[in-house]
């Protein structure tokens, strides 16, 4: 497993992109919001971005207390509080890099 950070032309940036070989397994943006409100339009539009510049669905955003699945622009996008991911890790990584609908090679 790699870990990069993203960032493009426009100044949009993905906190952590996680890579296994040639496939990008996870998009990860990181606030201190504690609601939905809190959560800066920027966080979606990069998340996006890059999930469709590098072919990604398994999108995630770690929060200060915030936990949903929300489908933003047609793409599925888990928050997860802090304390939740840190405290099982396993368990959200099995989640994730399990489903191998969202694993993609890079182009």
């Amino acid at each position: 497993m790699e870990i990069y950070y993203w960032k493009n032309h426009q100044q949009q940036e993905v906190d952590f992109i996680i890579k296994k070989g040639n496939k990008v397994e996870q998009l990860i943006q990181v606030t201190n919001a504690s609601e939905k409100k809190h959560i800066h339009q920027r966080e979606y539009t990069s998340l996006i971005k890059a999930s469709d510049d590098l072919k990604c669905k398994n999108l995630l955003i770690i929060t200060w207390d915030y936990e949903s699945n929300e489908k933003v622009e047609g793409k599925t996008i888990q928050h997860i509080p802090l304390w939740k991911w840190l405290m099982f890790p396993m368990v959200v990584n099995q989640v994730f890099f399990n489903d191998s609908n969202n694993q993609t090679a890079i182009k």
